[in-house]
């Protein structure tokens, strides 16, 4: 069987949520961010990949640091100077992964009182 091209860069660039979850934990790390601008910059639709090219090297002193440019860009959308309720990314996955668990086990459940 063979994948067209075009079927081809869609299955590539299909990415797992963990993954997609790892991308930011790496931006984290890289840029020195907290949860909290992390969880700004998700909400904002940053692209975790990118965030390099919008960081200040200290060679241009005119731009913002990438901490002070998200929350900035945070504050003129959104109209507060931080999200109401913040959770790291570890957080979140492992809340997900528990919702995932409970509705397989209901589902389980289902499955047995079915037949």
């Amino acid at each position: 069987m063979r994948i067209n091209g075009s079927e081809a860069n869609r299955v590539a660039k299909k990415r797992k949520p963990n993954q997609k979850m790892q991308e930011w934990i790496d931006a984290r790390k890289r840029h020195h961010l907290s949860h909290v601008q992390v969880q700004m910059a998700r909400e904002l639709g940053m692209n975790p990949m990118k965030l390099g090219k919008l960081d200040n090297h200290e060679q241009e002193p005119w731009k913002m640091t990438l901490r002070e440019y998200i929350e900035h860009v945070y504050m003129k959308r959104f109209g507060k100077p931080s999200p109401d309720d913040v959770m790291s990314i570890e957080e979140r996955l492992r809340l997900a992964q528990e919702k995932k668990e409970a509705r397989r086990a209901s589902r389980r459940q289902l499955s047995i009182e079915a037949p």
